[in-house]
């Protein structure tokens, strides 16, 4: 018990104003007009973005460190460092054209305690690591969450650095010259991961359940399984004006008889199923030209593994057949399960969240976090923030400052209880 009351007098104690002036100046870092963010995995803004971090945290008297997937960690020394740390974190690349707080929000949260630590010259017993991951969003190198899923070993390292983005360049090409800015930085290298004692993530809903119900913070007890795919629908190009219909092998015509079928096929089971075509590009691309071929992508998600399954095995019948005289190549590129977080860890976020907010709710995550691997590698849990509308992956992303006070404060009296024990 006295531990929980000098855990909130802790959080009670932070400089809200210091941490919402971290949240704005990294926002301005590849910031678009007249809102939102540019931040591409590895990108010169990202690493810009690491750079940043890396003097705040210096500033702190944070030890600066970065691994082999160039995740940067500030760490806060414990009065007894044989301990697992605990480790505290989220990612600070974006979405194409983005909000602001995706990701972000949770790190500067992270920021914001060491940054209280110091202010107060509190010592505590564990070692805390602030983290910011590597290309969790996937916009630029697909699949995401590149340095989470390495770091708990959930992917190796030369099944990520082929991955390219739509200029040709590998994963593993700017991954070089992101590790050679942090070394010329003089940040330490880090040649292997840490278990931590604990994962700990704060993020920004991404959807409207927190505002709906009028609440700043809801704790997180789960994330939905996500699906990726790449399907390649070809057929034959040939003149537009020529060719009649019982001669053509059009790639369009195909997808789209295919996607309809994905559809019906999805959409006969539940509410909770998410089927998304996020990108789609047709070969050769002229206007009088028959398209030889359709490439587009699919997310697909939902909280129960089998459903997944069944659907997998749907789509994999559904690309073997021939569709308006094409064939299809369907890759799954990336599947990760659903989980569910450490219960004594979600029991300890919900007695500080509604130490807060009596009213904060238990939700599962529609959205994938890093969480979703480090639950693999050490206990995890997650607190959610309210955003304005649901809205996110958008420049009018919003997150009301007083919200996120909140949030950052229950999350704040949780790890404090941590590093104490």
């Amino acid at each position: 018990m006295k531990t929980q009351q000098q855990a909130k007098a802790f959080a009670d104690g932070l400089d809200g104003g210091v941490f919402w002036r971290y949240v704005e100046e990294q926002a301005r870092i590849g910031a678009l007009t007249p809102r939102g963010i540019r931040r591409l995995a590895l990108d010169a803004h990202d690493n810009e973005a690491r750079l940043w971090l890396a003097a705040r945290g210096r500033e702190l008297g944070c030890e600066v460190v970065y691994d082999d997937l160039a995740n940067v960690f500030l760490r806060r020394v414990g009065s007894d460092p044989s301990l697992p740390p605990l480790l505290i974190g989220s990612h600070m690349d974006s979405q194409p054209c983005a909000g602001a707080y995706d990701g972000a929000l949770g790190v500067m949260a992270g920021l914001a305690i060491l940054q209280g630590l110091q202010a107060a010259g509190m010592e505590h017993r564990r070692t805390v690591e602030v983290v910011a991951w590597t290309n969790e969003e996937g916009a630029r190198f697909a699949p995401g969450t590149s340095g989470s899923s390495w770091y708990a070993g959930e992917r190796a390292y030369q099944d990520i650095v082929p991955a390219r983005d739509d200029a040709g360049m590998s994963f593993g090409e700017a991954l070089a010259q992101t590790l050679a800015l942090l070394k010329q930085d003089g940040l330490a290298y880090r040649p292997a991961p840490v278990r931590p004692h604990a994962y700990l993530e704060l993020h920004i809903e991404q959807g409207p359940i927190l505002e709906r119900q009028g609440v700043p913070v809801g704790i997180v007890d789960g994330i939905q399984g996500v699906y990726w795919y790449e399907v390649t629908v070809r057929g034959k190009a040939n003149h537009a004006g020529t060719t009649p219909r019982s001669a053509r092998a059009d790639a369009l015509d195909g997808a789209h008889a295919l996607i309809g079928a994905m559809k019906e096929l999805v959409y006969a089971h539940d509410e909770q199923v998410r089927f998304t075509i996020g990108k789609f590009s047709l070969t050769p691309g002229s206007v009088n030209t028959i398209p030889s071929e359709a490439r587009f992508t699919i997310d697909l998600r939902h909280p129960d593994q089998a459903v997944l399954q069944a659907i997998d095995s749907g789509f994999e019948a559904l690309a073997a057949e021939p569709w308006s005289n094409c064939r299809v190549e369907l890759v799954r590129t990336s599947a990760v399960a659903p989980v569910r977080f450490t219960p004594e860890l979600v029991d300890c976020l919900s007695r500080s969240a509604r130490a807060y907010c009596e009213a904060a709710p238990v939700m599962v995550s529609g959205a994938f976090h890093d969480a979703i691997h480090l639950i693999r590698y050490c206990p995890t849990a997650m607190l959610f923030t309210t955003c304005r509308g649901g809205l996110s992956h958008h420049p009018d992303e919003a997150v009301d400052r007083a919200d996120a006070e909140v949030a950052l404060r229950a999350f704040a009296m949780a790890a404090y209880q941590l590093i104490s024990e």
